[in-house]
């Protein structure tokens, strides 16, 4: 017997399959585009990125059979992006494309919206703090400025709740999930009737919701025939990417988090309290249920990490990408080789997009301070990576002050292949790193879950606990930790000394 987990991303959807020991069988991956129909707008197409999703399905059920014919797929499971939800029809037809949360439709409706529920009352029903980014204001445009598409939906449903009901299940989305759209009742596990009222969104547009690791039934024959999947595979709810990411990586208890280093930076931690309101509210944070019951998570998170590292390769590492390219290495690996050892001596304000919590800034752009002419290339690598962690480390002395503790991190995504990122990484946070051996840990929660849905594991919290293995720890070197406590203090002085003169920086036209 072996679990599938389908991983969908903004950009790409993974697909990988594990035996119920946990080891990857076969995997697949494809790519999408993000277009923007308008400045402001940000879509995805659905047919498009569902067509995908099929395909690298299709791919890994194929690796299988032709490899593992001993181990045939059992089961399925869903981890996915939030807040973009997807019109379709009864019938399983896809009538329009996704609005993604970064998408500016919506921005109109969250001023009308609070002016109906205070913060506090929002926060004690949903558990986050409003924004356009979420689903909500997003169905709210739709409502009023494509009336022909709303009244002909069935459901709007949320990534991981379109695959399993394309797959031939009735529509349903999970906690986690549920929570991104600003109309579920944390506490209650249910849409809220309060939330949905002050919107003016019925409930019969949403899917019914059900706990992660739900068994869904089996997929439709015909979907099963078309995609190489053994007839009889259950489909089984999932969640969150980021929740689904904490499980495969084996957060499954207080004291930890889990690292995401991959386009974004991303701490998770699991807790089993909700902090103080006020506290959340004026950071800015937001609660969801884990994929796991009993536990919540919130995320301090930055649109910097790979991106950065992304940029740097593109703008200025072009001749090494190419000559990587043809040497058949990754081009990452190279540029690594150049950092130093020791901490660097460039501040970095990686505000190179819209910042996370809890400063949450759009208007603001990054700096690199300290470049002389002795600067390397290799330090300023180093020093990118120095200030994305930093943005991080202030952010969990914040979590600290509201009650949450965080004594291990599990390093996960395309970054936590880096052993200079994840040492780093250690000395800045000054707590261990432990490595799992699968770090793209998305497919292998949903996998896990596939596997509870069936009865296969006692519990998903059981589970990752037998299954994840840690392949190297990262201990903070004291002295380079102690380095780097000094920089930090510089390193708040930044933004608040610049602030005035980045918004000025970010309003100027053209670039």
């Amino acid at each position: 017997m072996s679990l599938m987990g389908v991983d969908v991303g903004t950009s790409g959807c993974k697909i990988a399959v594990f035996s119920e020991q946990g080891s990857i069988l076969a995997q697949a991956y494809r790519e999408y585009n993000v277009f923007a129909p308008r400045p402001g707008w940000c879509e995805l197409d659905s047919n498009e990125v569902w067509s995908r999703i099929k395909s690298a399905i299709g791919e890994a059920a194929r690796k299988v059979q032709n490899r593992h014919a001993d181990d045939p797929i059992a089961a399925l499971s869903v981890s996915s992006f939030g807040e973009a939800m997807t019109p379709v029809s009864k019938e399983r037809k896809i009538l329009g494309n996704c609005l993604l949360g970064l998408d500016d439709r919506g921005r109109d409706y969250v001023e009308p919206f609070g002016a109906k529920l205070s913060p506090r009352r929002l926060f004690e029903i949903n558990g986050n703090v409003l924004g356009h980014m979420y689903s909500m204001p997003k169905l709210q445009w739709i409502r009023d400025n494509q009336p022909d598409l709303y009244a002909k939906t069935y459901k709007f449903l949320l990534w991981q709740d379109l695959v399993c009901f394309m797959l031939g299940c009735e529509p349903a989305t999970d906690y986690s999930l549920a929570g991104r759209t600003l109309l579920f009742d944390l506490k209650a596990g249910t849409w809220s009737e309060d939330l949905l009222s002050a919107a003016g969104i019925p409930g019969s547009k949403l899917p019914a919701i059900v706990p992660s690791g739900t068994d869904l039934g089996a997929i439709s024959g015909a979907t099963a025939d078309e995609l190489g999947l053994p007839r009889g595979t259950r489909a089984v709810s999932g969640g969150h990417d980021q929740c689904c990411n904490a499980l495969g990586a084996g957060t499954v208890q207080t004291g930890m988090a889990v690292f995401g280093l991959g386009t974004f930076t991303c701490i998770t931690p699991a807790f089993t309290k909700i902090p103080d309101s006020t506290l959340m509210i004026a950071n800015k944070l937001g609660v969801e249920s884990h994929v796991v019951p009993g536990l919540y998570v919130l995320f301090l998170y930055n649109g910097t990490g790979g991106s950065l590292l992304k940029w740097f390769r593109d703008t200025l590492a072009k001749a090494e990408k190419e000559e990587a390219e043809a040497a058949g290495e990754d081009v990452y690996d190279r540029l690594m080789r150049e950092t130093p050892a020791s901490p660097s001596r460039l501040m970095v304000l990686p505000h190179f997009t819209t910042t996370g919590p809890p400063l949450l800034e759009h208007r603001t752009v990054g700096v690199m301070a300290g470049l002389t002419l002795d600067t390397g290339r290799g330090e300023i690598i180093k020093g990118l990576i120095e200030g994305a962690t930093y943005y991080l480390a202030e952010g969990v002395e914040m979590l600290e002050s509201i009650g949450i503790r965080i004594d291990e991190y599990r390093p996960t995504g395309g970054g936590a292949k880096s052993e200079m990122w994840l040492q780093t990484a250690a000395d800045i946070m000054g707590k261990p790193f432990a490595k799992p051996l699968v770090v793209e840990a998305g497919c292998f929660g949903a996998a896990i879950l596939a596997g509870t849905g069936i009865g296969h594991y006692g519990s998903a919290a059981e589970a990752a606990r037998e299954l994840v293995r840690i392949e190297r720890y990262y201990a903070p070197d004291r002295e380079r930790y102690a380095q780097y406590r000094d920089r930090m203090q510089i390193y708040r002085r930044l933004f608040p000394a610049m602030k005035d003169v980045l918004r000025d920086l970010h309003d100027l036209p053209g670039g």
